[in-house]
């Protein structure tokens, strides 16, 4: 039997109070242990943090059990995929050098045991959202970044934790009408023949059949922690208690 892949999304780590954060990693650093013994492969579908802004000598502090299990992970023979969110405003090289994570920005195609995977965060896949697109590009502007890069890291931080709440203030509060727009594109993306099309950032747990395929959301850490898992040309989401 084939070693399964698993998936999970949007755990956001640094949001809630410390002494609840420090449950919440260690549930997390459970689930990565697991991983390690039991998968081939793990795709992080972003947002694994609340917010992060790596410095090109400076990285956050208090993940530092996150970041021990990840490399081990990896040492480990598991393949790990890190997909880039709406709430990591700017990684630069920490995950692949001394991690040795893949980190994708965009959506990508990859085939697992013969089937067909469209992998994305979700984040500007919404076409009548219009207001995020543009702040997307202001926030993945390298030039801006750059500058950004200059104010000290304890500011910096700060400043990109206040700006990480107002995103998702506002993603939770935005009515983007009847339609489900994360669905729709999850339907057209079924037009180029993709077997599963996964994505995270709504926080909106799915696993719907369309068509020939599935369209799977992952849900969120913060209402139950859940993972993906894929074997045997079968998906399920699954809780981790």
């Amino acid at each position: 039997m084939s070693k399964p892949v698993l998936f999970i999304s949007d755990i956001h780590l640094g949001l809630l109070a410390p002494e609840i954060e420090k449950e919440r990693e260690r549930s997390l650093v459970s689930f990565l242990e697991y991983a390690k013994d039991t998968a081939s492969a793990l795709y992080i579908i972003g947002d694994l943090f609340d917010y992060w802004f790596e410095y090109k000598r400076v990285y956050q502090k208090g993940y530092f059990r996150t970041f021990t299990v990840l490399q081990d992970l990896c040492e480990n023979g598991v393949e790990l995929h890190y997909f880039i969110g709406n709430h990591d405003f700017l990684h630069r090289d920490f995950f692949q050098k001394e991690i040795g994570a893949h980190l994708y920005h965009d959506g990508i195609s990859v085939t697992i045991e013969g089937k067909k995977f469209f992998l994305a965060h979700g984040d500007g896949l919404v076409k009548n959202d219009i207001g995020y697109l543009i702040l997307k590009k202001v926030l993945r502007n390298k030039y801006l970044q750059k500058l950004y890069s200059l104010v000290h890291p304890d500011l910096g931080i700060a400043l990109a934790s206040k700006t990480s709440k107002s995103s998702r203030d506002y993603t939770s509060k935005k009515d983007y009408g009847e339609i489900d727009g994360m669905f729709e594109a999850a339907k057209e993306k079924m037009e180029e023949h993709y077997d599963y099309v996964i994505f995270g950032h709504s926080h909106k747990r799915q696993l719907e059949k369309v068509k020939d395929g599935y369209y799977i959301n992952l849900g969120t850490w913060l209402d139950q922690p859940c993972y993906g898992i894929f074997q045997n040309n079968s998906f399920q989401i699954v809780d981790w208690l």
